[in-house]
C-alpha cells in the first residue's frame, strides 16, 4: 500500500486554496510535492527552466491541475525574475537543485541560486520556505565514530566530499547553510527536509538520480557494492514531509526523512528475488570511512515506514523497465 495516498489526502487534507510556489517542478521529488500540494487544495505555482518542455507535461494531468497549477519561468540566478515568480505566495518550497558529481561550476548555480530564492521569497513578502537539503549533507564525515547515531545535528565534511570528488554533497551543505544564513538575516521562516536516498515511482519521464542508482546495478554496470550501510525514503513520504512541515507553525531547522536503513547486500537482494535474470553483483568492497549508526526519522513525528518492502521495490523497477 502507498504510503501517500491520494485518498487520505483527499479526506484529510484540508483545502486552503492558498498560494504557493515550487521550484524545480518537474524533478523527481519536486513533482511529488506538486502533486501533494494539489490534493491539499493548495493553488500551486511551478517554475521550470521552460514551462512548455514536453517533459513538465506531466504536471499538467495531476488532478487539480487544470484549475490549480500554473507553470511558469523562473532563472534561479535572476533574483528579480524570482521577485516576480514569487509575488503573491503565501509560501516557498525550494526543491530546485542541479546535480553533478563532476562540475563545479553548478555548485556556483545551487549556492547562488538559493541566495536568490531566500531573499526573493523575503522581498515577495513570503513568509515561508521549505528548503530541500540532502543526506549527502548529513553523513560524509570519516571522522565520525562508528558509535555516533547520526542525527540533525551532524553535517558532512566539506573537505572530504571535495577531496573526494564529491562535488554533489558540497554544493547542498553549501546551499543549506547559505539557505540557513540568508533566512535568518531576512527574518523568514524556515524548515529544511533532509531525505535520504529517495526511491520510489517517478511521476516525470528523465531519469532522475535514484533510478539512475537502481539501473546501474539492474545492468550491470556497478561491478562491485560498497559493504555499507545505506538509507532509503519514499519519494512519496519526502513529498509528505515537505507538506507536514510547511504546515506546522512550529517546525524550524533540520528534519531527516529516511524510511529504512539497509545494507547494500540486503538491498540488492531483494533486487536479486525479484529479478532474477539480471546480472546484480554479489562482490563488495570495503566503504571509505567507518559506518555510523543512524537515527531514522520522518518530519514531524510522522509514522515510520518500511519502505524497501518489495512490492514498492517491485513497482520502481517496473517503472525504470517502461
Amino acid at each position: 500500500m502507498a504510503s501517500y495516498s491520494e485518498k487520505q489526502a483527499n479526506d484529510k487534507g484540508e483545502k486552503h486554496h492558498e498560494l504557493v510556489c515550487v521550484t524545480g517542478a518537474g524533478g523527481f521529488i519536486g513533482s511529488w510535492v506538486v502533486k501533494a500540494l494539489l490534493l491539499h487544495g493548495y493553488r500551486v505555482r511551478g517554475t521550470a527552466r521552460d514551462p512548455a518542455d514536453h517533459k513538465n507535461a506531466h504536471l499538467l494531468t495531476l488532478e487539480g491541475a487544470q484549475e490549480r497549477l500554473a507553470l511558469c519561468r523562473a532563472d534561479l540566478l535572476d533574483r528579480d525574475n524570482l521577485c516576480s515568480v514569487f509575488s503573491g505566495c503565501h509560501g516557498v518550497f525550494h526543491v530546485a537543485s542541479p546535480i553533478s558529481e563532476t562540475d563545479p561550476e553548478l555548485m556556483v548555480v545551487a549556492v547562488e541560486g538559493t541566495r536568490n530564492v531566500i531573499n526573493a521569497a523575503a522581498d515577495a513578502g513570503v513568509r515561508r520556505v521549505v528548503f530541500t537539503s540532502s543526506y549527502g549533507a548529513v553523513h560524509m564525515d570519516p571522522n565520525r565514530s562508528p558509535d555516533t547515531v547520526v542525527d540533525e545535528t551532524c553535517w558532512s565534511d566539506y573537505d572530504f566530499c571535495k577531496e573526494t570528488g564529491n562535488m554533489y554533497c558540497c554544493s547542498k551543505i553549501m546551499a543549506e547553510i547559505t539557505a540557513k544564513e540568508e533566512a535568518a538575516n531576512r527574518g523568514l521562516d524556515l524548515a529544511v527536509v533532509v531525505p535520504s536516498m529517495t526511491i520510489g515511482p517517478a511521476l516525470q519521464q528523465k531519469l532522475n538520480l535514484g533510478i539512475a542508482f537502481i539501473n546501474r546495478y539492474l545492468t550491470g554496470a556497478k561491478k562491485t557494492c560498497p559493504n555499507a550501510v545505506a538509507g532509503y525514503t519514499d519519494v512519496r513520504d519526502v513529498a509528505r514531509a515537505h507538506v507536514v512541515v510547511y504546515e506546522r507553525p512550529d517546525a524550524r531547522g533540520r528534519y531527516l526523512c529516511m524510511g529504512a536503513v539497509l545494507h547494500r547486500a540486503h538491498f540488492l537482494q531483494l533486487l536479486r528475488d525479484l529479478f532474477p535474470q539480471y546480472p546484480i553483483t554479489d562482490k563488495y568492497v570495503h566503504n571509505q570511512f567507518p559506518p555510523a549508526y543512524v537515527r531514522a526519522c520522518i518530519a514531524c513525528s510522522l509514522p515510520p515506514k518500511v519502505i524497501c518492502n518489495d512490492e514498492r521495490l517491485m513497482v520502481y523497477v517496473h517503472v525504470w523497465q517502461a
